[in-house]
């Protein structure tokens, strides 16, 4: 059995959408076995709602709950929350693969670093959630929002974390690495950029290609898309926007008039299509790439479905190994061989 822990009162829909994700999940994959942490009444009220295995899914009851108004630090230390329980069994317990959660970003962050802790060598995990693209695949962009701030040292770490997901997670023998800037060319960007990029030419064990801009991610020309949190987040926030006016934008005009309804008719099928392409919740959350075991952070807004994926994507990440190979890729880029500053260890 492939144990995964699910945060049940982690999210804005918690926990209609987190329990029957997990259900979902469990009725499509017979060797999963969930553990829902979170207020036993409320989790299994919504139990009894659906039909399941009930010997594969586990209760275990938690009074608190961190919302988006805690103080991530201060609520990982003082709160019996659903999300810190799940940490610690899946630092304790050798048997429990992942942890997936729709809780504060902040918190399963610091909860992962203060309680499960960094593969080793690692200096600082990241968010790296799956992006649609053009080519019909995925684009990984790693970091969306854990760090704010970076230094080259970071990213370069990063670019090894992504290479070892699209080859662990998607299948990609020789993933293709971009450094998101302003421009293409190797002269463009901030000293932060110009710095990396010139440690990611020396890299061993990445296929580092240059330089690439926002447009590029949902293009598909590399694989994987290396950016500091900040701007990462602003990027994957514009893409999902985007994505949500073009298909709100079609819905209103496919309807206006009859003229409009009749072509739908002819045109469905296509356009049935493009919202699978467009989906965000196919891939399920974001992975906090970087810890001693897999950790999928699902949107606050997830519904049961993306639960349902997240729980998916944590058991593949699991069956791939995903974290050894991230070990095996980091000895082979031989990062610490470079003198690369980063004083935030």
């Amino acid at each position: 059995m492939i144990k995964i822990l699910v945060d049940a009162m982690g999210g804005d829909n918690a926990p209609y959408a987190t329990v029957a994700g997990a259900v979902q999940a469990v009725n499509k994959d017979k060797e999963l076995y969930i553990i829902l942490t979170g207020r036993q009444a409320e989790v299994q009220a919504e139990l009894g709602k659906y039909k399941y295995d009930a010997s594969r899914i586990e209760i275990i009851d938690c009074p608190d709950v961190i919302d988006m108004n805690d103080v991530p630090t201060e609520a990982v230390k003082r709160k019996q929350s659903s999300l810190i329980a799940a940490y610690w069994m899946l630092k304790k317990q050798d048997d429990i693969c992942a942890l997936v959660t729709a809780g504060s970003t902040g918190a399963t962050i610091v909860g992962g670093q203060l309680i499960l802790g960094r593969i080793r060598g690692i200096k600082r995990p990241a968010l790296c959630p799956a992006i649609p693209n053009s080519r019909g695949g995925q684009t990984l962009l790693i970091d969306c929002g854990a760090n704010a701030e970076c230094k080259p040292a970071m990213l370069c770490q990063f670019a090894v974390l992504g290479s070892a997901y699209a080859k662990a997670g998607f299948g990609t023998e020789s993933p293709k690495v971009g450094l998101l800037n302003n421009g293409t060319e190797e002269h463009k960007g901030d000293p932060l950029r110009l710095e990396t990029y010139k440690y990611m030419s020396e890299m061993k064990g990445v296929n580092f290609i240059g330089n690439v801009e926002g447009r590029d991610i949902m293009l598909g020309e590399c694989d994987v898309v290396v950016a500091d949190g900040f701007s990462g987040n602003i990027a994957l926030k514009s893409i999902e926007g985007c994505g949500k006016m073009i298909l709100g934008v079609m819905k209103k005009e496919f309807s206006a008039t009859l003229g409009s309804k009749i072509g739908y008719l002819f045109m469905r099928k296509a356009i049935r299509k493009m919202r699978a392409q467009l989906d965000f919740d196919k891939v399920g959350g974001a992975l906090l790439l970087g810890l001693k075991k897999p950790v999928i952070k699902s949107h606050g807004s997830s519904k049961p479905a993306t639960i349902a994926n997240s729980i998916a994507n944590a058991a593949g990440i699991y069956r791939n190994k995903l974290i050894p190979a991230v070990e095996e890729l980091l000895a082979a880029a031989d990062i610490d061989s470079f003198t690369v500053p980063c004083n935030d260890d």
